[in-house]
């Protein structure tokens, strides 16, 4: 359930904004005075706020601007005030929409689903995280295409990066040369399939503490490699 705060000093319509969003669903806490509706803006999680512009205390400039430096939290302004420069002042400090009074009740609850709507499309559309593997001390980022071991950064080329992946990624599933030759170089194992035991070479001397004894890629011999968990 979303968290709407009212920070507004006519109590009246106060009380009737608060009755209309909450027939529509959402949870609602009104605050009369400025600077306390400040402190809740700023210290409580509320998914929108509805501010009033003249407020005892703070006025609602100062809140929004206050606010906005920490807050990304949609805000609708509400004043009595008709000009446009408190319109273009008010929505250059960060406000999302300005409604002058009087207003319709449901036209507020219509702006205040449209501007969560937008929000958690927003929110949503965030770039993704990356995609990590992790196994004792190897950290691998798909994403990044970078390669840490115990915290240090280690440098990898396009296949033997390739190969490390596609071997971690398979866990346990023992490979023949000819198997990772066709499945990195994208080809069949007709040429040179020597060239994977080249990359294993240079991706234990990376990775592996004692490559005598390597804890990560196990050579199963006369068959061909597999990655150990």
């Amino acid at each position: 359930m979303s968290r709407i705060l009212i920070v507004e000093d006519e109590e009246s319509i106060a009380e009737l904004e608060k009755d209309y969003l909450e027939l529509s669903g959402f949870e609602v806490e009104i605050e009369n005075n400025g600077e306390a509706g400040f402190n809740m803006a700023l210290h409580e999680d509320f998914d929108l706020v509805i501010l009033d512009l003249m407020l005892p205390g703070v006025d609602g400039f100062e809140i929004c601007r206050k606010v906005r430096e920490v807050k990304n939290t949609p805000i609708i302004m509400v004043s009595a005030k008709k000009e446009d420069i408190d319109k273009i002042r008010g929505l250059g400090l960060g406000a999302d929409d300005y409604i002058t009074k009087p207003f319709s009740p449901s036209e507020m609850v219509a702006r205040v689903k449209a501007h969560l709507a937008r929000y958690e499309r927003l929110i949503g559309s965030g770039m993704p995280d990356n995609e990590i593997i992790e196994i004792r001390g190897l950290k691998i980022d798909k994403t990044a295409r970078r390669v840490w071991v115990n915290g240090e950064e280690r440098n990898f080329t396009t296949k033997e990066f390739d190969l490390l992946t596609f071997l971690a990624q398979n866990p346990n599933h023992v490979y023949t040369k000819e198997e990772l030759f066709s499945k990195i170089w994208d080809m069949e194992s007709i040429g040179d399939i020597a060239t994977v035991t080249v990359h294993i070479k240079k991706i234990r001397e990376k990775i592996e503490f004692n490559t005598a004894k390597p804890q990560y890629i196990e050579t199963i011999w006369g068959v061909g490699y597999r990655f150990k968990v």
